[in-house]
């Protein structure tokens, strides 16, 4: 075995999907050298899975659309727990974040006159979401992988090595961060194929790893998902926001078996796609919240009628926010209204031509076709809640990405704060962009502060590595196989969609057994590519994330957004205002209750008051000043008002 390969660099962003591609050619592009690492192949980000489109108030479909409407619906849609300032710099920047990926390359369905193309989602009040057929992720990452590229024949140009400034190291997974003091100095972690360890020394770590689906059975996540980087940040010593809320995608495939979760785009329902029980029933109508009985149609018609004229009409209750489909869907099932394979029906065969189907949903058609035999243009799809994303992650700042470790950021779905407690479809691929952007910016920035850089003991790279090597020294031991079984369907039945207290508590025993076995885990074989190693590997990271879940699910006594407790069914204004921190004491989780930052009254005004009712406290409201008249009105019509507009500087920031 060879010795630990080592490597110097000014960042190191660990994860290749939307977000760090994005932090890494900003880091790049401020005259800092910088490493990709990617556990998978390069190219094969999370990321692609994203289908449907990215969110960004371009205002092509629909001219009244603007960042305070696109900020309006996201805080509404997290269910007024989202970081005030994240929300809104996300709002303001996508236009430009999107636009910047256009000119890299992106190319983008276009409207009748050239312009980019946007669709509607679930939550989104107008046509938002600028898309590529149903593969805009995909097309995101070869846009940026491009992007890195070109930069590299830059740098080959200018210092004869297309590597000199930044470089991609694939098949790399990392298992520990690296300290020195207080502050990051870099990364241990080892490639996949050899076994070889390797240490990046980088006073400056962006972490870009995605989310934890892996902890649950049933998933639209792929393998990589084992909440690498939530746990690297915990055991550094960072803090992790609100873990609770994690999101049931409504429609994942329910059959076959095999096929069990993959992801069916919410643009199936954004181009007409209806959800339908086992009697043929368009259930949603039936689940419409009283907080949104103003915005969603009350009968098929109006809502039907919604898609060519939807100034006239209210949005269909398919596209409510995801939570409040996820649970619609979950009751249809339980109470046994639910397909053969337990799910609910998707139909789009009824809606569209099939040769509009097969234009507009491409990779759907395929999907079912060849995994399922089932032909969308034709026939119903099977669909059913899956595990999809975590709202919560890395506790940082809005502006930089910073985490409370200094050297430490984190964009994307391992950080947490954006989304509240419930993230907007098409949200995520512009939240990749904007904040990736802020990682890597606010990672230069940080480097331009430091008065020396701080440096990697041999003490803590030999310590990372006897970790690593563990499990294949040991000669008795559980299979990591059986233990990783027993984390999914602890979470799967226990901290589910729907949870219970006693429920909770049985999960977080069953956790805090499972430590002590995992602690003991065994890998038979060498480093040499050894799947069963590499989940060993992964396994602690899973509990951990999972703990932190468990625990946060446990002292949150209510039901907002991802979050549903069957023992405390209401929203309570008392916890809006109230983060959950997580953080890592010895080998435990443990939680402190954080007050969230207050919307500015510049912000709230952008809600009818009566909206505001039903998440602030009396004590809140009583603060709320008159409407100076730019604000936003819901009516049964649609929404009136002045506060689309685009003016002063957010406004040249915002538009095209």
């Amino acid at each position: 075995m060879s010795e630990t390969q080592r490597h110097s660099y000014d960042v190191v962003v660990i994860g290749a999907g939307g977000a760090g591609l994005r932090a890494a050619i900003e880091a790049r592009q401020q005259g800092r050298r910088t490493a990709i690492v990617s556990k998978s192949l390069f190219g094969k980000a999370h990321t692609v899975m994203a289908e449907g489109g990215a969110a960004a108030a371009l205002g092509n479909v629909n001219p009244q659309d603007s960042w305070q409407v696109h900020l309006r619906d996201t805080i509404r849609g997290g269910k007024f727990l989202n970081d005030p300032r994240m929300a809104e710099l996300h709002a303001k920047e996508a236009p430009d974040r999107i636009l910047e990926l256009e000119y890299w390359g992106a190319l983008f369905d276009r409207t009748a006159d050239g312009r980019i193309s946007q669709r509607n989602f679930g939550g989104h009040e107008y046509a938002r979401l600028a898309h590529v057929g149903d593969r805009t992720g995909l097309e995101m990452i070869r846009t940026l992988q491009q992007r890195v590229v070109q930069l590299q024949q830059a740098d080959a140009a200018e210092f004869g090595d297309p590597e000199a400034m930044i470089r991609v190291f694939a098949e790399t997974t990392v298992t520990e961060l690296l300290k020195d003091g207080d502050r990051i100095a870099g990364a241990f972690g080892y490639l996949r194929e050899s076994g070889d360890f390797v240490v990046f020394e980088a006073p400056a770590v962006v972490l870009a790893t995605g989310g934890i689906g892996k902890s649950f059975k049933v998933t639209s996540n792929s393998w990589e998902y084992t909440g690498d980087g939530h746990a690297l940040a915990l055991r550094a010593g960072a803090t992790l926001l609100n873990m609770e809320f994690v999101q049931f995608h409504p429609t994942g495939m329910v059959w076959p078996p095999s096929v069990k979760g993959i992801l069916v785009t919410e643009s199936v329902r954004g181009d007409g796609g209806v959800l339908r029980n086992a009697e043929g029933k368009r259930f949603m109508f039936d689940y419409v919240p009283d907080v949104f009985r103003s915005q969603y149609a009350a009968t098929e018609e109006e809502a039907d009628g919604w898609y060519t004229d939807p100034d006239r009409h209210r949005r269909p209750p398919e596209l409510l926010p995801r939570d409040e489909v996820a649970r619609a869907i979950n009751n249809e099932v339980k109470e046994g209204r639910g397909s053969p394979h337990g799910g609910v029906f998707l139909d789009i065969a009824s809606r569209l031509a099939p040769d509009e189907i097969i234009r507009r949903l491409p990779s759907m058609h395929h999907q079912f076709r060849e995994l399922a035999d089932v032909d969308i243009t034709a026939e119903p799809m099977e669909v059913g809640p899956t595990c999809h994303y975590v709202m919560g992650g890395v506790e940082v700042d809005a502006d930089t990405g910073a985490a409370v470790v200094p050297g430490l950021f984190a964009a994307g779905e391992v950080s947490g704060g954006m989304h509240g407690s419930n993230r907007l479809g098409g949200n995520s691929l512009s939240d990749l962009l904007v904040f990736g952007r802020r990682c890597g910016l606010g990672a230069a920035r940080y480097l331009d502060g430091l008065t020396a850089r701080p440096a990697v003991s041999d003490a803590a790279v030999a310590a990372a590595a006897r970790t690593a090597e563990a499990p294949l020294g040991r000669t008795a031991g559980e299979s990591p196989y059986v233990l990783h079984q027993e984390i999914q369907q602890t979470m799967n039945d226990l901290v589910g969609i729907i949870r219970r207290g006693p429920e909770i508590e049985q999960a977080i025993e069953a956790l805090d057994k499972l430590r002590d076995r995992i602690a003991g885990v065994r890998a038979a074989g060498g480093r040499v590519y050894n799947p069963g190693w590499h989940l060993a590997l992964d396994l602690r990271s899973m509990l951990l994330v999972s703990q932190a879940v468990a625990r946060s699910a446990l002292e949150r006594e209510e039901s907002r957004g991802g979050h549903t407790r069957d023992d405390f069914p209401a929203m309570s204004p008392q916890w809006r205002r109230t983060n959950l921190v997580a953080r890592l004491a010895g080998d435990r989780i443990e939680l402190r209750r954080q007050e969230l930052p207050a919307l500015r009254p510049d912000l709230l005004a952008l809600f009818d008051r009566a909206e505001l009712a039903k998440y602030l406290t009396e004590e809140e409201m009583a603060q709320i000043p008159a409407p100076a008249g730019a604000r936003v009105t819901e009516t049964a019509e649609g929404t009136s008002g002045t506060a689309r507009g685009r003016d002063g500087d957010d406004g040249e920031e915002a538009g095209r």
